[in-house]
């Protein structure tokens, strides 16, 4: 009897400095969500997007997940110079996911962006981001607490309210929720052909879609990954991002 497979779902990495050695990584966090809330098989890319070939990743993607990261997108990508020199960038990363994004919706593969991949996917439309969000005027400060625990700076900071008849809000069958808060940057000038899900109290976009995107596009600007089975709102996004993975996989898979 042959064994359905699962979905598999790309996951580009982060490129970080171990010594001399620079290493690939994505946190445990987003791998164990994807396996275990959206029941697919995680697959980590490494960041050397001269050397990969985008169609080739789109061929054997039956969903692509952006993770969050310490590092920001390169602010040269949305046309402004770097505003805080002493914050993290990864130029491999953005190499890869600013045309990965672009190739997913194109296909018609499934995408969850998350944190800086909510970013990504804004700067990948031709958006713009508020390099500080808490310099910005009207905008309230949405960093983590420093120097305390896991468990405090992903506890849950604020509402957002979702977009009517949107569809994050029939996913979560509900006008608002509670999410955590672990950003320093933010959507500024929405990128051309997204659209808005969710706004946080002060106006800022929490969550985004592509508008005509034929497959399952979902950006959020909070970590839904965080305890994802513990939070049944949370588990509802990678659900059902989950369930675009298979029926991509079903529509593409050879028949018995």
């Amino acid at each position: 009897m042959t064994t359905k497979r699962k979905p598999v779902v790309l996951i580009p990495a982060d490129v970080k400095p171990l010594g001399e050695h620079p290493f690939h990584m994505v946190g445990h966090k987003y791998l164990v969500a994807v396996a275990e809330a959206a029941d697919a098989i995680p697959l980590v890319v490494p960041a050397i997007g001269d050397l990969l070939d985008i169609a080739a990743l789109i061929n054997i993607a039956d969903g692509i997940l952006l993770t969050g990261s310490v590092s920001n997108v390169h602010p040269s990508h949305f046309d402004q110079e770097v505003h805080n020199p002493a914050l993290p960038l990864d130029r491999a990363r953005d190499a890869l996911t600013l045309k990965l994004v672009q190739a997913a919706v194109k296909a018609e593969v499934p995408l969850l962006a998350i944190c800086r991949g909510f970013q990504e996917v804004n700067v990948a439309f031709g958006g713009s981001l508020h390099q500080a969000v808490q310099e910005v005027s009207g905008l309230k400060d949405h960093r983590e607490i420093k120097d305390v625990s896991s468990e405090i700076q992903y506890a849950h900071a604020h509402h957002i309210d979702l977009v009517p008849n949107g569809q994050l809000a029939k996913i979560i069958g509900a006008s608002q929720m509670m999410v955590n808060s672990l950003h320093g940057q933010g959507v500024d000038r929405l990128g051309t052909g997204l659209v808005a899900e969710a706004y946080a109290p002060d106006g800022l976009v929490e969550a985004i879609r592509v508008e005509k995107a034929q497959a399952f596009t979902l950006a959020v600007q909070w970590h839904p990954e965080w305890k994802v089975m513990e939070n049944p709102q949370y588990l509802a996004i990678f659900q059902a991002f989950g369930d675009a993975c298979r029926f991509r996989l079903k529509r593409h898979e050879p028949p018995d």
